[in-house]
């Protein structure tokens, strides 16, 4: 081989190493360590428009719990406190952790707190939820949550003109039967910790909005602790879904999307037209028990929260994305 062969060999070789490190630099140079801190609190929620206090277990006094975002790559250094003041040992898992069970999502007293650091390799919408037994009852009970891991991509999704997150969880009137948690006896169904609570027509509910037009997202999370939710947007298609909330698993113009206990899914719409367009579970036992939000599309929509008319929750998703 002659020089001129030799450099004409090795030249594409070195051209697609640079390229590599140009196109993937952006990608995974903004790792980061996002400080997340929860505190587990024993304490009354409102469940409904008409103040109907519920004894809850919560994360940081609310039913479900703070939003916590981050990014694919990002470290959490996560620290869960047990108040002194609660009568029963708590703990946490995140679904979008990898890591020791055992060691990590362990149970601790009251007056307890424990850390651990875990990579959020996976893009996706996930659970977290406090794993002491009995399991079924603290989630149950409120402490129930989600965890978004955005795409290290920007561009891995379309981009959302509006976001929301749902948490579906069934209620249990008495929150000390347990039997009646194992026998599915439940009584009412609902989003995010409220009976109704995105349902105009009902006393207390307040509508979520959006404009004409808009890529309206929502960050679903079904936390059970029994029932299948089949999220079915009224009048309306969803035109993007993605399994757990991962941009490899796209589906496209779908009716009704099914998402089990424990699981998650990235939901689109696209509404064209002004109106109101209920978001139910079409399992209609559920649907009519509660789990109904519905979606005002009209010109001077206002700005909403990420899980509106939650509370604390705008207070505590800054303080948890820190």
């Amino acid at each position: 081989m002659n020089w001129q062969n030799r450099t004409t060999f090795r030249f594409p070789r070195l051209l697609i190493l640079v390229v590599f490190c140009v196109t993937a630099w952006p990608l995974t140079s903004h790792a980061k360590t996002v400080n997340v801190e929860m505190t587990a609190i024993e304490t009354d929620v409102v469940i409904d428009g008409q103040g109907t206090k519920y004894k809850a277990w919560t994360f940081n006094g609310q039913f479900p719990g703070p939003v916590v975002r981050v990014t694919e790559g990002d470290t959490i250094h996560f620290t869960l406190t047990n108040l002194k003041t609660n009568n029963y040992p708590h703990s946490m898992d995140f679904h979008a952790a990898e890591t020791d069970y055992l060691k990590n999502y362990r149970a601790i007293n009251p007056g307890e707190s424990l850390s651990y650091d875990f990579v959020a390799k996976k893009p996706g919408v996930f659970a977290y939820h406090c794993g002491a037994p009995p399991m079924i009852q603290h989630l149950a009970r409120g402490m129930i949550g989600v965890i978004i891991v955005d795409p290290k991509d920007p561009q891995a999704l379309p981009k959302a003109d509006r976001e929301y997150v749902l948490v579906q969880t069934e209620l249990f009137k008495n929150p000390n039967d347990v039997q009646a948690m194992f026998e599915r006896k439940y009584d009412d169904v609902i989003f995010n910790g409220g009976i109704f609570r995105y349902d105009p027509m009902v006393s207390g509910g307040k509508a979520l909005e959006a404009k004409p037009g808009e890529r309206v997202r929502f960050y679903f999370v079904n936390g059970g602790p029994n029932n299948f939710s089949a999220l079915h947007p009224i009048a309306e298609m969803w035109d993007d879904v993605w399994a757990s909330g991962n941009p490899a698993n796209h589906l496209k113009d779908i009716q009704t999307y099914l998402v089990p206990p424990a699981g998650g899914a990235i939901l689109d719409v696209v509404v064209e037209s002004e109106g109101a367009y209920p978001i139910v579970t079409h399992s209609l036992t559920d649907a009519l028990r509660g789990a109904i939000a519905v979606l005002v599309v009209k010109k001077d929509a206002q700005k909403l929260a990420l899980m509106p008319y939650v509370q604390p929750a705008e207070q505590m998703h800054a303080r948890a994305t820190k």
